[in-house]
């Protein structure tokens, strides 16, 4: 009988279910129209409409319009990247959904934490987000306008930051700015000691784009820009140079190498016979050189997998426009990136992540910048036309039949001294390839271990990396011709030629310069977290990690590992504490100095969850921060085995005890030092962070101090002067822990969100300041004047003269040279125009003990860094611009640009040389051609200010709305126009927008294209 009912009721469930079906398909379904809003009221782009089920119904366009057919009182899911899911029944009456904002997941290191609740001294960038509006070519390009603690090169003002990409040390330009999700910077002790030694100084986690849960999307972008240079150095004309020249001889008391005949003819007379070569001309250059970059991403997965593809291919041109240069002088790179998420059992999850890089690029057998800062423009005519040779000259002709001949009339000129030069080499000289091929892989495992104890979970990562690069090419010989000029009846021709070297082709490819990087890394943890009665919420990190890395031709590769904990604390989101240790391990320590321990700690106190201000209407949040670390770290230090003695055999001879006979030595390079240890960076920080009125006012900051004491080295003074020896070259001075530096800086960021009107508004500032300086150096022994002290100057300090303006006269000079002096020791013969300096130490002598300190160097950041950006967002157009300012560093004109001696090229600077009738107003000494070692060595003279503000990016941006595109190919189609370096304001603009000996710097104008499919 019950066998019978059970069928009965499984019958009437199945006719029940059946004309539920049957009712749903006879629904009619109704067009319902409504806008996705954010809480601010900006449209949101890209909400999912799905089913309680799951099935994806429609999602949002740029006005944030959806648009279903679907019967009414269907209840719906609403979703969108970074908001918080809502359920919604689909009425007439429905015309907008509201999202609020959840709180995005971080990499902070170990642990993902909810951007709310970054630790002190943390930043975090949504690389993808800002990508749409601000498109980049470098993945940490523009980051000190929105990460405070960033200047650009490092954090807080360390020379050195780990870069971690998905967990693996890597190069950031290993990967393209649209492979990147996010950018994290942890700053402060407590948030980088789980790194260990080596990121002592800083880390820069950065996270790759993963798939995810919907039907597959491909986005496509392509872009094409120009890069114009911003200017070229500018170099004097053959004519001007010679008659300067002619007076730097003059002021030497030397005879004039040049006639006014010579002078006046390389004027533009004849250019063959008289050249003035400008290697900065349109005839050897474009105006400016093309880049194209195409992209497609390929993403989606459901429940078991998810998936992203990322393909990609960059070109970039050069300006250069003659020879093999105009045809092979390009770089290429094409990417493949692919990351899969797999949910294998209910419990373990895994990601398997590759990617593969090729890069190349074409060149020529010369560095034609270098080459174009120092070549005087009157040595050598760089082509020579065939037509001009005199008809009857057959000997010129039968040596030239199987020359190179140079767009079939010209064949290269040089002379002895330049038979070599790189307008030939460029010609004739051959080619060659840069290439490099890099493979990166990573793979993880995470277990949830629930069923071991709730809030356990389990993750490993292995990573393994291969880099190689290589040169291959052609290197061929080449002949170059020097002219005898003669002249018959007023035509200049000529006569005969003398050749240089041979034209030969081997049609061997050569390949060099082999090189190669291997990084294997791994990291394992448990994670744990859990929640008491609602307020005690408990989480905790047990890690180990290590990396290897090994480069082509060094011996000891790099390494790092460490073990960590950090337990942490949160009471109702108000009060909260986290702990961490780390043990850290160094083979560069003797065995029992090899492992140290690096504990760190940090408070908080959430103030808007207190009673007195959890009920004020325009602060939304109010965070106090504080944190300290002592971290242990063998960073800035590459010797291994240092604790230890070395002794070597010089390989030379030295005289014996038997005539005739040599004994070779053996020297020591340093002694023992069985208690060398690590560095420590002590440090301590605050920090505060908020938000006001309904979040639209976002601002934070830390100040920080820290100091890196017992600083390794070499410090001979702390020895006797017998513990080393010039010659021969020996040490018995071992390495120690003796030196210690300090920073003390504080950085904040200040975010403003607004929609006024139809616009809606996003105004970033952020900013850096920070000092330096030597707290301990062995200055007493070392300098005998006071104040020559490093110890408490700043670390990047420029040391030099004070100047005070030229001689003036012979008196002057021989005022200086008398016994009353001071007279510079310098080996320069003192003459009227040479720079006067001041006696520091007043010992009537100019040397290096009158040096005194001129400024900071800005070698590590610039003291102050400051970023400003801005977003104007009006329906389908978008206005983007970015700033960036770098003040309070200083720099020292010192190549040969400004310290022109000798036979060097001649700049447009020394018009402004100091003669007799300019004595007044001149700016620049005198001219020799001597070695100018008075002139021409560190001192205020030739300081400038590099304190700029640039306008760094200016992009407008479009969508074609749905009801334009009517495309059933294409969900989205967007255009932009982008500006890249467009301005620099500074009072020394000139100087820092100009490169010498190598390439210009440009400025990029980008026109791109988006699609999604």
């Amino acid at each position: 009988m019950m066998k019978f009912l059970r069928k009965g009721m499984a019958l009437c469930i199945l006719f029940t279910l059946f004309v539920s079906v049957l009712r749903a398909q006879e629904a009619v379904k109704i067009p319902i129209k409504a806008v996705v809003r954010a809480a601010n009221g900006s449209p949101i782009k890209g909400a999912t409409i799905t089913t309680e089920l799951g099935e994806v119904l429609t999602s949002s366009n740029q006005l944030g319009e959806a648009l279903v057919q679907i019967p009414l009182n269907t209840v719906v899911k609403v979703n969108a990247p970074g908001y918080k899911t809502v359920s919604v029944t689909l009425t007439n009456a429905l015309n907008q959904v509201t999202l609020t904002q959840q709180d995005r997941l971080v990499d902070a290191g170990f642990k993902q934490v909810e951007e709310q609740q970054l630790p002190a001294g943390v930043s975090t960038v949504n690389l993808a987000q800002i990508f749409e509006k601000n498109y980049t070519t470098y993945g940490l390009e523009g980051m000190e306008a929105f990460a405070p603690g960033f200047n650009g090169n490092n954090l807080w003002g360390m020379n050195t930051s780990l870069i971690l990409i998905d967990g693996v040390p890597r190069d950031v330009v290993s990967i393209t700015p649209n492979e990147i999700e996010q950018i994290t910077f942890l700053k402060s002790a407590s948030a980088v000691a789980l790194y260990g030694s080596r990121g002592a100084k800083g880390v820069i986690l950065i996270s790759t784009k993963r798939g995810s849960l919907g039907k597959q999307k491909i986005d496509f972008r392509s872009n094409f820009g120009l890069n114009v240079p911003k200017g070229y150095p500018k170099y004097l004309g053959s004519s001007e140079y010679m008659t300067l020249y002619n007076e730097a001889l003059s002021n030497d008391g030397l005879a004039a190498a040049y006639t006014p005949e010579m002078i006046y003819n390389h004027s533009g007379v004849n250019p063959y016979r008289y050249p003035s070569v400008d290697y900065y001309s349109s005839d050897y250059l474009k105006s400016s050189y093309a880049r194209y970059n195409a992209v497609a991403e390929i993403s989606g997965g459901n429940e078991r997998a998810r998936y992203y593809t990322n393909l990609g291919f960059v070109s970039t041109g050069s300006l250069l426009n003659f020879g093999e240069a105009k045809k092979n002088n390009t770089t290429d790179r094409f990417n493949v990136r692919g990351n899969v998420d797999m949910q294998l059992t209910k419990v373990i999850k895994a990601k398997v992540d590759a990617s593969a890089v090729f890069s190349s690029g074409g060149g020529v057998n010369t560095d034609y910048w270098a080459s174009a800062a120092t070549l005087r423009p009157q040595l050598f005519t760089p082509l020579i036309p065939i037509n001009l040779i005199e008809a009857n000259d057959e000997v010129s002709k039968a040596m030239i039949r199987n020359a190179t001949i140079i767009d079939g009339q010209y064949i290269l000129g040089g002379t002895q001294i330049d038979q070599t030069n790189p307008f030939a080499a460029v010609y004739a000289g051959g080619n060659n390839s840069f290439v490099q091929r890099e493979f990166q892989f990573t793979t993880g495992v995470e277990a949830d271990l629930k069923g071991i104890t709730p809030g356990l979970t389990f993750s490993t990562s292995l990573g393994v990396d291969y880099l190689n690069r290589y040169n291959q090419g052609y290197r061929n010989g080449y002949a170059t011709y020097q002219p005898n000029w003669t002249t018959y009846s007023g035509s200049t021709l000529i006569g005969g030629l003398t050749r240089w070297g041979e034209d030969t082709k081997t049609g061997v490819q050569n390949i060099a310069d082999s090189w190669y990087r291997q990084t294997i890394s791994f990291s394992g943890q448990f994670n744990y977290r859990t929640t008491v009665n609602d307020q005690h919420n408990i989480s905790a990190v047990l890690m180990a990690a290590a990396y290897r890395q090994s480069l082509s031709g060094v011996y000891q590769p790099t390494t790092n590992s460490n073990l960590g904990l950090q337990l942490n604390y949160d009471f109702s989101r108000k009060y909260f504490a986290e702990l961490t240790g780390a043990v850290v391990r160094s083979p560069k320590m003797p065995s029992n100095n090899r492992i140290a321990f690096s504990p760190a700690a940090t408070i908080g106190w959430r103030m808007t969850e207190e009673s007195f201000l959890k009920n004020t209407s325009f602060l939304n949040d109010l965070t106090l921060t504080a944190s300290a670390g002592i971290l242990h770290t063998d960073l800035d230090f590459d010797e291994y085995f240092a604790y230890e003695s070395i002794y070597t055999a010089t390989g030379g001879n030295w005289f014996g005890w038997n005539d005739g006979a040599g004994t070779q030595s053996t020297d020591s390079r340093r002694g023992n030092n069985p208690n060398l240890n690590f560095a420590k960076r002590e440090e301590i920080s605050l920090g505060i962070k908020g938000a006001m009125f309904k979040n639209q006012l976002g601002f934070g900051g830390n100040v920080f101090r820290n100091r890196i004491t017992g600083i390794i080295g070499q410090i001979n003074v702390l020895y006797p002067n017998y513990f080393t020896t010039g010659f021969p070259s020996s040490s018995f001075v071992p390495y120690s822990n003796y030196n210690s530096d300090q920073r003390t800086g504080v950085d904040f960021y200040l975010n403003f969100n607004k929609r006024i009107g139809a616009v809606d508004w996003t105004l970033g500032a952020s900013g850096t300041y920070y000092t330096t300086k030597a707290i301990k150096r062995a200055d007493a022994l070392t300098y005998e004047n006071s104040y020559q002290y490093r110890a408490g100057k700043p670390l990047d300090a420029i040391w030099g003269l004070k100047s005070n303006g030229f001689y003036a006269d012979a008196n002057e000079v021989a005022a200086a040279n008398g016994v009353n002096g001071p007279k510079p020791a310098f080996g320069s013969t003192l003459a009227p125009g040479d720079i006067k300096y001041i006696d520091q130490n007043g010992d009537k002598i100019i040397d290096d003990k009158d040096q005194v300190y001129l400024g900071r160097g800005g070698w590590f950041g610039a003291p102050f860094t400051t970023g400003l950006n801005l977003t104007a967002k009006w329906k389908n157009l978008t206005f983007f611009v970015l700033g960036t300012g770098r003040f309070g560093a200083s720099a020292m004109k010192s190549d040969n640009y400004f310290w022109v001696n000798g036979s060097d090229k001649y700049s447009e600077v020394v018009r402004d040389r100091w003669t007799p009738q300019t004595k007044n107003t001149a700016t620049f000494p005198r001219l020799t051609t001597l070695n100018g070692d008075n002139n021409f060595r560190s001192s205020d003279f030739w300081l400038y200010s590099t304190d700029r503000f640039d306008l760094s990016k200016v992009q407008v941006s479009y969508s074609l709305s749905e009801k334009v595109l009517k495309s059933k190919l294409f969900k989205e189609l967007g255009f932009y126009v982008a500006g890249f370096n467009l301005l620099t304001v500074a009072k020394e603009r000139e100087i820092l927008e100009l490169n010498f000996g190598s390439a210009p710097q440009t400025r990029l104008y980008n026109l791109g294209v988006k699609a999604v499919f």
